[in-house]
């Protein structure tokens, strides 16, 4: 499992995903799961990945092999971010074409979700999701961010914190948050976390974190998210229990 987030603002755009592809009593893997495949100065470009490890590497293969290559039609080439999203769509199917069949026979999935985030020169920023079917959605000013992986766990402070009008530091601390709470309630989400903050119109990335485990800043906000949850909690008001507005009738209930 995982959790991968991507935020979009008025004034730009937020990625980030945690690295846990694997998570047992003895055995954790990692593997990266946040890809920068930007033009600087003419287009930015990130993508993040949950599902399948190897549809989803297979798809970044190719996506890279045509970039090389290079094809007529790639992400440096096509003219909008759906143009994009389709054309990663596209890959997905293929991979899954090719090796659905043979994963089926020992009941391995190939399904997987991808996050397309960034800007084209000309246009506004733009924050796709990418189904396993290889058709997709795009955020908007009401629906700010798009999750995938495991979201339940990170989801809430999102829906308290975050607007179109949020300014981007805001939603990078928020992102980090909604990823640490996730880690907090699951095994299967964890570190190293990729962070990735790009401000509208600029074509370049120039804020980009990755936490470990014992990072500092990592564990201070964490201790102190905790502290402030516990506080919070505390100046909730008692329930009043006599103040119940109609007593329960247990004679009205039907015999079972």
């Amino acid at each position: 499992m995982t959790y991968c987030l991507g935020i979009i603002t008025k004034y730009g755009l937020i990625m980030a995903a945690d690295s846990r592809t694997n998570a047992g009593v003895d055995y954790i893997s990692t593997y990266q799961k946040l890809f920068n495949l930007s033009l600087p100065g003419e287009r930015v470009i990130l993508i993040c990945t949950s599902g399948n490890l190897s549809v989803t590497q297979g798809m970044l293969l190719m996506v890279q092999k045509d970039l090389r290559v290079p094809e007529d039609s790639n992400i440096h080439t096509l003219p909008t971010f759906y143009d994009i999203a389709r054309y990663l769509g596209g890959k997905i199917r293929q991979i899954q074409e090719q090796d659905r069949s043979y994963l089926k026979q020992d009941g391995i999935e190939c399904k997987c979700t991808v996050l397309l985030g960034g800007q084209i020169k000309g246009q506004p920023p733009e924050l796709y999701m990418i189904y396993s079917q290889g058709n997709c959605i795009h955020a908007s000013p009401q629906t700010p961010f798009m999750q995938i992986g495991e979201t339940k766990y990170g989801k809430p402070i999102l829906d308290r914190i975050l607007s179109f009008d949020t300014p981007l530091d805001i939603a990078a601390k928020s992102a980090l948050l909604s990823i640490d709470s996730t880690m907090k309630s699951n095994i299967s989400v964890g570190p190293p976390i990729h962070l990735v903050m790009y401000e509208k119109d600029s074509f370049k990335i120039e804020y980009e974190l990755k936490l470990d485990a014992r990072s500092p800043y990592l564990l201070k906000i964490r201790r102190q998210w905790e502290n402030s949850l516990k506080e919070a909690f505390d100046r909730v008001p008692d329930l009043e229990w006599n103040q119940t507005n109609q007593k329960i009738e247990i004679e009205n209930f039907p015999d079972p």
